[in-house]
C-alpha cells in the first residue's frame, strides 16, 4: 500500500455509552486517548449500561477537564451537573460482560442526576488507579472500559462503501458517529484497508492491530436522539462483513505501544501491512 492515510477526525467517550467529545488534538494514554471510558454507568447491582438496552445514553454529553479532575454532565431537558472527580473513595465491585472488576463511585448527585435521565436506578463510576485491565487481540494491550481495545479507527472509504450498500436497499446514508470510532482517517481508496494495518507511528504515537471491530445493536442507535430503529446497518453489514467466529465487523482496534500526541491532520506512517482476518 502507497496511499496516505491522513487522521481527519478524533474522539474521546470519557464515560462508556455516552456521547463523544470531538478533539483536534489528544493524548494517547496507555488505555486509549485521555479519559477515554475513564468513567462509566451502572445499574444498582454494579452491571454496566450500554446503549444496546438504554439508547438515552447517546443524549448524555460529558465533558472532562485536561487534568481529569471535573467532569461536567450535559442532556436535553436535565440542565447539566459537575462532578468533582473522586480517584481516592472507597472501591466497589461492577461487573462489565460477567467480568468482575474494582471501580471508584462517583457519589449521590451524579447517581441521581443520571437516574432521572435515564428514567431507571443508575450510578457513575470512575476506573481506580490501580486499573490494569489486559484486552487480546493479535497485540494484546489495556483499555479502560471500552468493550475491547485500546483506540478504534475507522475509514472513510469503509464508511462510504457501507453507505453506497445501504443506498442499494433504499436505506440512507448514516453519521460516523453511529460507529464510534476514537479516529476517523482518509486517503485510502480501498475500502476495509485498515484491517490490514498491523503496526503504524501518527503523531508521536505508536499503535498495533489487535483485532477487527465486532458491531452491535448499539451502530442502529441514532446518537443525536437516543432513538432506536433497527434493522440497519446490521442487516447489510451482514450481507458481505460476517465473521469467522460469529457476528459482523466494521473497523479495528489498536493497542498502543508507545504514548503521546496526535492530531487532525497528522498522517499515518505504516510499518507492517497484513492479510485481513478471514
Amino acid at each position: 500500500m502507497t496511499a496516505t492515510a491522513t487522521v481527519v477526525a478524533l474522539s474521546s467517550y470519557p464515560v462508556k455509552g455516552c456521547a463523544g467529545t470531538p478533539l483536534d488534538q489528544a493524548v494517547l494514554t496507555p488505555t486509549g486517548l485521555a479519559h477515554d471510558r475513564a468513567f462509566m454507568v451502572v445499574d444498582d447491582e454494579g452491571v454496566f449500561r450500554s446503549q444496546r438496552k438504554d439508547p438515552l445514553l447517546a443524549t448524555i454529553r460529558p465533558e472532562i477537564g485536561a487534568d481529569g479532575a471535573l467532569l461536567t454532565l450535559r442532556a436535553p431537558g436535565a440542565g447539566e451537573l459537575a462532578v468533582t472527580v473522586d480517584t481516592t473513595g472507597p472501591r466497589r465491585g461492577v461487573e462489565m460482560f460477567g467480568v468482575p472488576y474494582r471501580a471508584v463511585d462517583q457519589g449521590e448527585e451524579a447517581a441521581a442526576w443520571l437516574t432521572d435521565v435515564l428514567g431507571t436506578p443508575s450510578r457513575l463510576v470512575r476506573v481506580p488507579p490501580e486499573h490494569d485491565r489486559v484486552t487480546d487481540g493479535l497485540t494484546p494491550g489495556s483499555a479502560n472500559w471500552a468493550d475491547s481495545g485500546a483506540l478504534h479507527l475507522l475509514s472513510r472509504s469503509t464508511l462510504a462503501l457501507l453507505d453506497r450498500k445501504l443506498a442499494e436497499r433504499g436505506a440512507g446514508p448514516l453519521p460516523v458517529d453511529r460507529f464510534r470510532p476514537n479516529v476517523v482517517v482518509d486517503g485510502w481508496d480501498e475500502p476495509h484497508t485498515e484491517d490490514r494495518l498491523r503496526r503504524f507511528t501518527v503523531g508521536d504515537t505508536e499503535l498495533a492491530y489487535a483485532k477487527l471491530a465486532v458491531r452491535c445493536a448499539v451502530t442502529m442507535v441514532a446518537q443525536e436522539t437516543g432513538t432506536k430503529a433497527g434493522p440497519e446497518p446490521l442487516r447489510t453489514l451482514a450481507t458481505y462483513r460476517r465473521a469467522a467466529g460469529g457476528g459482523v465487523v466494521f473497523g479495528a482496534k489498536f493497542s498502543v505501544l508507545r504514548p503521546g500526541k496526535l492530531s487532525v491532520g497528522d498522517t499515518l506512517a505504516v510499518d507492517t501491512w497484513g492479510e485481513p482476518e478471514s
